[in-house]
């Protein structure tokens, strides 16, 4: 796998790829590499699960073998993550409760980013997402668990319920270990999901 960067003020690395398991498994490490040329190493946890989703996601839709392109770049106080690939169907998200061919890893993609998008293009689509560098990036992500915990604690119950303490550390267990049976289900190691986000999340305290 090789890339190539254009300079600054936009700096930009381009990483061509093929959809395969052992390919994805490669280009996370190129981009958390990347970012750490880049002096981004906090952003390399929350880059690296965008990444693997996006490209898992041409690997299951669009098929094994595919030729797809990765593009990093940096644009001041935030890192545009995005996935180009040579099928035209641009997709959406639809209802959390959907089968996971109607695009369910979209949902992790929309909570983790700061936006996201998909647009066509002259061979296919791109679908691009984009994460914040500001240092106000962890009070953003407290307040994203709050309304993602509110949101499954509601669909757990059928209803709206009020989240005392208690219930936001019980919401907030059972949401981990939903999340690492999904992470298995989808071929991912629930433990390198973990280690993951404990580096990020160590990444993140150090930086603030």
């Amino acid at each position: 796998m090789s890339g190539y960067e254009t300079p600054e003020p936009r700096l930009r690395c381009v990483l061509p790829f093929e959809a395969a398991p052992t390919e994805v498994r490669r280009l996370r490490k190129a981009v958390v590499g990347q970012l750490g040329r880049w002096g981004l190493p906090a952003a390399a946890g929350e880059a690296a699960l965008l990444v693997t989703e996006l490209a898992t996601n041409v690997l299951k839709h669009v098929g094994e073998g595919v030729s797809a392109t990765l593009i990093l770049e940096w644009r001041g106080e935030r890192l545009r993550v995005e996935v180009h690939d040579r099928s035209r169907t641009v997709p959406a998200l639809r209802s959390a409760e959907c089968d996971e061919e109607c695009g369910r890893g979209l949902h992790l993609i929309a909570a983790c980013a700061l936006d996201w998008g998909a647009f066509p293009t002259v061979a296919g689509k791109a679908v691009w997402c984009e994460i914040p560098l500001s240092a106000g990036k962890s009070c953003r992500r407290v307040e994203r668990a709050a309304e993602i915990l509110e949101g499954y604690r509601a669909g757990r119950e059928g209803r709206h319920v009020e989240m005392t303490e208690a219930g936001i550390e019980e919401s907030a267990i059972e949401l981990i270990a939903d999340l690492l049976h999904w992470s298995a289900a989808h071929g991912h190691d629930p433990d390198d999901v973990l280690d993951w986000a404990q580096m990020h999340y160590e990444a993140d305290v150090d930086a603030a």
